[in-house]
């Protein structure tokens, strides 16, 4: 009995000792591995740094060791700012279970010895710049729960091999250009719970066995090129939370069920397709929602009640075919004033009618988007509007909508986008929009707008765009306006009733690139402070009263493409400057006081690019043009007025002598 334990003691140490020499023989050849890797980062940064002989390799940074074996299970050196490729001896870490090297710079292709981690549960190589295709051999990697690869820039197709890793729980494939169409092995991941491939170049169509995956929750395929008819055994997965595939050409309509089958979804996407038919009822009875994208598709009829959905943040219809241009039309959005968290909703671009309702008052304070914009919306905008303290985008654009702009816009503190145009609206611009310091664009063109632009829309400091044109407005342009330097985009005011002169102020527009206060009954000069407005593509001041010459001060508008100075009363020639603009491709001038030659060069070598009608004193130019000649100067020898008089006055003096001599003779 004695002889046996003392052989099982001996037979342990062995054991040991052979387990031991094995480690240390492993540790060396993960040690060398990780050196190897090393030596393929250029300029390593401090993360490195231990990554030395002073150290153990287990203890340096980012390295991993098992507690008995001592070999490396985990490297993470994630966002560490490494650049460089991957070494292949990383397929030499035998007993690897987690790699994560994403957020860094990593460049080339991902090796194919990655397949020979057999025990590898993680790889995340995310936001990289790793090229090629993705190895297939990533296959053998069967013990793989977590696949990240998005956001590097990965060519070819899908590896169909990858359907066989059926422990896998996360693939995200996002933000590359991977092509061809999804392997319908994919069928086979029967552990999967996100599935990420947006943003690539995915064809085809959705294999109808993705609906065996029943543990699936999260599905995105959107900003793909994939097409057909979205499968009905998507709808069957009762798991699904997230699910996306906007951005495609997927067509076809939507099943009556998909409410009923997805009852716990809470994102749906698939806006941006060519969806067709009826929005299904079941759909929007489902009360978990937070986001709901149907834009940009080829729906028709109304949009179904709404159930109550407590957590929904974006409900998004826009541009999609719906509404019949009745009453009734808008009767969902009465069920979202249960909303609280709703922060997006945007309806534009349909066919809704009915009255714009008072409810849109109620909706969540945490409103920063309201878009009702080119619909056939009637009624007046709610003076309880000022409730919305977070609206940041107002958009009621294009619509039948009547009456005056209440002036409790003016509580909308956060607003940024302000758009009005193309409705019936009358009354005066509130002053109370003054207090918006933070609006950026400004329009309510073409409307029956009232009274004169208040000087308080000088305070809106970071306004880019302000468009009032098409409107009843009448009085001067307030120098404030003038004065607000941040206008970039446009300054529309035309076809107005404005009066007085253009002000001085309006040197202050550096940026602007569009000015338009045609059709006024502006007059006066034109301020010669408007050749400061150097970023000028577009400048029309036709249809008013201008007088005087065409300012020399212009000639610093260098960036004008069309300029429109008819229809005043400008006088004096036309500066030949104008011809030097290099980038101007249309002038008018035409039905002013224009007089002398008129230039050859530039513009004006081009008779569709140039009007000069209705000035009857003009001559020269290129012959098409057919103006009459201009008079040639004279020949004659001119002399001074100085010289005149240096003749004049002796010639003068002498004459007077002469007469006066013959009078004394002639007395004598």
């Amino acid at each position: 009995m004695s002889s046996f334990i003392l052989w099982f003691l001996s037979f342990q140490i062995i054991q040991h000792s052979f387990s031991f020499s094995l480690a240390r023989g492993g540790g060396e050849i993960d040690k060398l591995t990780l050196l190897a890797f090393k030596a393929q980062i250029s300029d390593p940064p401090t993360k490195l740094s231990s990554w030395n002989e002073s150290l153990h390799f287990c203890q340096w940074s980012g390295v991993t060791c098992g507690r008995q074996d001592q070999r490396v299970i985990e490297l993470d050196l994630h966002s560490s700012q490494l650049v460089g490729s991957l070494s292949p001896s990383i397929g030499n870490l035998s007993f690897l279970r987690l790699l994560s090297l994403e957020n860094n710079g990593f460049t080339n292709t991902i090796p194919q010895e990655l397949g020979r981690l057999v025990r590898l549960q993680t790889l995340l190589l995310g936001n990289n710049s790793f090229s090629g295709e993705i190895p297939a051999n990533i296959s053998h990697c069967s013990n793989l729960l977590n696949l990240n690869l998005e956001g590097n820039n990965l060519t070819g197709n899908l590896p169909a091999g990858l359907g066989s890793l059926s422990k896998l729980q996360v693939f995200s494939f996002r933000k590359n250009n991977l092509g061809g169409k999804i392997p319908p092995s994919f069928e086979n991941l029967s552990s999967i719970i996100e599935i990420d491939g947006s943003l690539n170049n995915l064809q085809g169509g959705i294999p109808s066995s993705i609906g065996k995956l029943k543990t699936l929750n999260f599905f995105s395929l959107g900003l793909n090129n994939l097409s057909g008819t979205i499968p009905l055994s998507l709808y069957n997965i009762s798991s699904l939370l997230h699910l996306s595939l906007a951005h495609n050409q997927f067509h076809g309509t939507l099943p009556p069920y998909i409410g009923l089958t997805l009852p716990n979804l809470e994102f749906l996407g698939i806006h941006d397709n060519q969806l067709r038919g009826l929005i299904p009822a079941t759909l929007l009875n489902t009360s978990k929602f937070t986001e709901i994208y149907l834009s940009y598709n080829e729906f028709t009829g109304k949009v179904p009640t709404l159930a109550s959905m407590p957590n929904l943040r974006v409900f998004s219809i826009q541009e999609s075919g719906l509404g019949n241009d009745e009453d009734d039309d808008l009767s969902f959005l009465y069920t979202l004033s249960n909303s609280s968290k709703l922060e997006v909703l945007a309806i534009d671009g349909n066919n809704f009618g009915g009255v714009l309702p008072d409810i849109i008052s109620n909706f969540s304070t945490k409103l920063k988007k309201m878009t009702f914009g080119r619909n056939q919306i009637q009624g007046s905008i709610p003076d309880g509007i000022g409730n919305l303290i977070s609206l940041e985008t107002l958009g009621l654009e294009r619509n039948h909508l009547t009456g005056s702009i209440p002036n409790s816009i003016g509580k909308l503190q956060n607003l940024v986008e302000f758009v009005l145009s193309e409705n019936k609206l009358s009354g005066s611009i509130p002053s109370s929009l003054g207090n918006i310091t933070s609006l950026m664009q400004i329009n309510f063109h073409q409307n029956s707008l009232q009274g004169s632009i208040p000087p308080s829309l000088g305070n809106c400091s970071n306004l880019l765009l302000l468009g009032l044109s098409q409107n009843n407005l009448s009085g001067p342009i307030p120098k404030e306006v003038l004065s607000i330097s941040s206008l970039s985009m446009r300054l529309g005011l035309s076809q107005n009733q404005l009066s007085g002169s253009l002000p001085f102020e309006v040197g202050k527009l550096k940026h602007l690139g569009y000015m338009d206060i045609s059709k006024n009954r502006l007059s006066g000069e034109i301020p010669a402070s408007l050749g400061s407005c150097e970023s000028l593509e577009h400048l029309s001041l036709d249809g008013n009263f201008f007088q005087g010459p065409i300012s020399e001060s212009l000639r610093s508008l260098r960036a004008l493409q069309d300029l429109n100075l008819s229809h005043n009363n400008l006088t004096g020639q036309i500066p030949k400057f104008l011809g030097d603009f290099k980038l101007l491709q249309s002038l008018d001038l035409s039905f002013n006081d224009l007089e002398g030659e008129v230039p050859m060069h530039g513009v004006f070598e081009n008779t569709s690019a140039v009007s000069i009608a209705g000035n009857k004193n003009l001559c020269g130019g290129i012959l098409q043009l057919n103006l009459p000649t201009c008079r040639s100067r004279s020949t004659k020898p001119k002399f001074s007025t100085k010289l005149t008089l240096i003749v004049a006055i002796p010639c003068g003096f002498i004459g007077l002598i002469f007469i006066a001599s013959i009078f004394i003779f002639c007395a004598a």
